[in-house]
């Protein structure tokens, strides 16, 4: 009954509201969040990010970081993971863990009047997990049979094919979740070793939204991080993208190439970066109507979807772009992206493309915050990203500020022919 409670809570969207009033809390022990109130349901929502990720984890335990995130709902203190999972059943309260190449996400959902079990029971989970030997060896086979079947996968393929070509010799050139052969060598000193070095207080960001007020979650917070390490292990330096103009070809059998293209891109703390990413919807953002949609798709017909995207990592940036075409085609479509950036460079985008994308990214923004969870997961992803605690509320004013000039200056900024690598994981002809 109380899970059946709960999941009609998750279902319940919060009301769209023209602001979003965010609270700052700091707690008695130092700890900082952003708190959306939303009183009308007895139901609260916290999002952590902890920085770092997978790209904390050292050349000879790729996965690691990935594995003990996987493994810290199955079990801890004294509960095997099933006691785990019945004791969060009883608390109606949803927990879910992630690691990803700059992060470690914690998401949790909760009734108001389990809070207190709840946030303790989370605290355990974060400070105490069992890495229990049958947890870890089914965990472990789901990991290494979902990256045998990534091997298999031309899109992965591409992607680190790329991710190699930009940043040899950094962590972002190493895949987040390793090798089948990494993780299955992966020892539980590795995952504790993961575990010390992700989960810490230096470096966590906080978005809560729900029914709690600032008075009462400061001492949750103290209760929920009670126990954990002040610091982690120390991030990696920034990567600086390398790869050179040009085409790397990897064989993969089928009728059909994966097309991955980029270059250099542009920071998220640059003054020009939402004027970037505006511009980039009108580009490559990945619906009908956009440049790459409509030249490749819509008049030619060469794939079924394209689209292109601001690479932000937390220690590096590139702009980057993804499409399926026929091995016939793979030629043709290459000459068709050159030339396209080639034309936004020296002619940018017209008023009316702007006018449309503008009304497009204003229009469609407060529809992400349809509910507790999605609002507590964008409180801490702002402050990941560096953003202003107004910025959800200034946003639109400043997508509706962008003028054409501007947006044709960072046109001619960012889109760089002649910087362009491709990988095509593929049999692909017609390459010059």
């Amino acid at each position: 009954m109380m899970r059946l409670i709960l999941t009609l809570f998750l279902l319940i969207a919060s009301p769209l509201r023209a602001e979003v009033d965010i609270t700052p809390v700091e707690s008695a022990g130092g700890l900082e969040a952003w708190l959306v109130e939303e009183r009308s349901i007895p139901f609260v929502a916290i999002d952590l990010i902890f920085e770092g990720g997978a790209t904390l984890d050292p050349d000879d335990s790729l996965g690691a970081t990935a594995l003990m995130a996987a493994l810290l709902n199955e079990g801890a203190a004294d509960m095997d993971a099933q006691g785990f999972a019945i004791r969060a059943e009883e608390l109606a309260a949803r927990f879910s863990f992630d690691a990803g190449r700059d992060t470690v996400t914690v998401s949790a959902q909760f009734l108001t009047e389990t809070a207190p079990e709840a946030i303790a029971l989370l605290n355990t989970a974060l400070t105490q997990p069992r890495f229990d030997v049958d947890a870890v060896e089914r965990v472990r086979a789901q990991m290494v049979a979902s990256l045998r079947r990534d091997a298999l996968d031309p899109n992965t393929i591409a992607s680190r094919a790329f991710a190699e070509a930009a940043y040899p010799g950094h962590p972002y050139a190493r895949p987040s979740e390793g090798t089948p052969e990494s993780v299955a060598a992966l020892t539980r000193d590795a995952l504790l070793r993961a575990h010390e070095g992700a989960i810490a207080r230096d470096r966590v960001h906080i978005g809560v939204a729900g029914d709690v007020d600032a008075e009462t979650l400061g001492p949750l917070l103290d209760t929920l991080f009670e126990g954990v390490p002040d610091t982690g292990a120390p991030l990696p330096p920034r990567a600086e993208f390398a790869a050179e103009p040009g085409v790397t070809r990897v064989p993969f059998e089928g009728p059909q190439s994966v097309v991955a293209f980029g270059h250099a891109g542009i920071a998220r703390d640059d003054p020009d970066f939402l004027t970037a990413f505006v511009v980039n919807e009108i580009v490559g953002g990945g619906r009908f109507g956009t440049r790459l949609m409509r030249e490749l798709r819509e008049k030619r017909g060469l794939t079924y979807g394209v689209g292109s995207f601001l690479a932000s990592g937390f220690l590096g940036e590139s702009y980057q772009g993804r499409l399926s075409a026929s091995n016939a085609d793979v030629g043709q479509v290459v000459d068709l992206i050159r030339a396209e950036w080639d034309k936004l460079a020296s002619d940018g985008v017209t008023a009316e493309e702007l006018d449309r994308i503008k009304t497009y990214l204003t229009g469609a923004y407060p529809l992400r915050f349809d509910g507790n969870g999605a609002i507590a997961g964008i409180m801490a992803s702002m402050q990941f990203q560096e953003f202003g605690i107004d910025y959800v509320n200034t946003r639109n004013g400043l997508i509706d500020a962008v003028t054409l000039d501007q947006a044709n200056a960072v046109a001619q900024r960012l889109y760089q022919p002649d910087a362009l690598r491709f990988v095509i994981v593929g049999q692909p002809e017609g390459l010059n």
